[in-house]
């Protein structure tokens, strides 16, 4: 069952909702969204579909990220490679998520998913435990930045094919893990996370 029910959609607040997507990969970038809309002005059908991106299925997540895009203020933010391996992934990600809410404009509140608020904003933020099933915002944050990724992951397969990362998109499958065994690192894997791959 989807967890939010348009009959209700005033009840839910207006705010910036913040997700990430990637910070337990083993290579890529982590990607941010963040994304404002009012529950009530959202189209009944796409307000229903929000979910935790993880309980969609691709082609769903596919449909609705554009969807989410057209109807929504959305930023992105990534952090990369090298800013996770100087600084460590949840800095970088907290980084991340400061600079999309920034990129956004907007002065409202900010949910963010997890335990952390990033430093550094100019609005009250507040972090939303397993937010992606209770903030709209936070659920259009998860799909649009898992689409974003995922997209990019299967780019940079093309170029890497052994890593299969169209399948696991950087994540540490036994595919992935037997490809940096036998292959080595690419300069999209994360030296901070050497030891998790073996």
């Amino acid at each position: 069952m989807r967890p939010f029910d348009a009959r209700h959609a005033a009840r839910y607040p207006v705010v910036i909702g913040c997700d990430e997507v990637g910070r337990g990969a083993l290579c890529g970038p982590v990607i941010v969204a963040a994304v404002h809309f009012d529950p009530a002005a959202l189209a009944p059908d796409l307000l229903e579909a929000l979910d935790d991106s993880k309980r969609l299925d691709a082609a769903t997540r596919e449909r609705l990220a554009p969807r989410i895009r057209s109807a929504a203020r959305v930023a992105l933010a990534g952090a990369s490679r090298d800013l996770i391996d100087r600084i460590n992934v949840r800095a970088a990600t907290l980084d991340a998520m400061r600079r999309a809410v920034v990129g956004l404009g907007i002065a409202a509140e900010v949910a963010v998913d997890g335990r952390d608020v990033p430093p550094g904003l100019s609005v009250p933020g507040r972090a939303v435990v397993g937010g992606d099933r209770l903030v709209p915002q936070i659920a259009a944050a998860s799909i649009v930045a898992k689409v974003v990724r995922d997209q990019l992951m299967r780019a940079l397969a093309l170029r890497h094919p052994a890593y299969a990362w169209e399948r696991n998109v950087g994540y540490g499958t036994a595919a992935h893990r037997a490809a940096m065994a036998g292959q080595g690192l690419t300069r999209h894997h994360r030296l901070s996370f050497k030891s998790r791959a073996s």
